[in-house]
């Protein structure tokens, strides 16, 4: 079985355990055949992202449980639809990416140029 890859072209790092996430909640943002969201992207969850989503129809914030969805908090890493994290570019909140725990099949539609001006440096404010 061949081994995902990140951005950078080295092996895929889990993204989180704690919360559990990913398509297939293995902690890590694989291209999965059958994801139309493409949970590729791993983000680091700020205040303003959570509510942009939230206001936007994609509550990342409320649990449900039904889903094993915990509910996420600002600090928490998890695997972003490629789509909304776009979206979130374009509404200047975009959450920081990890690049190292990121797909490389994210770059197929956005520029390495653009991630890495989003990219998680262990340093900013989640409020």
């Amino acid at each position: 079985m061949p081994t995902d890859r990140n951005v950078y072209g080295t092996e895929l790092e889990p993204c989180s355990t704690d919360p559990t996430t990913g398509f297939l909640r293995d902690g890590c943002c694989r291209r999965v055949e059958g994801d139309r969201g493409r949970h590729e992207l791993c983000a680091v969850m700020t205040e303003p992202f959570l509510e942009f989503g939230k206001a936007n129809g994609n509550d990342l914030i409320t649990p449900k449980p039904e889903f094993e969805f915990p509910g996420l908090e600002p600090g928490d890493r998890w695997c972003l639809c490629l789509g909304r994290w776009l979206e979130a570019v374009e509404a200047d909140c975009a959450p920081p990416v990890v690049l190292e725990a990121t797909h490389e099949a994210v770059l197929r539609d956005v520029e390495p140029d653009l991630l890495r001006a989003h990219e998680y440096d262990g340093d900013f404010d989640v409020r």
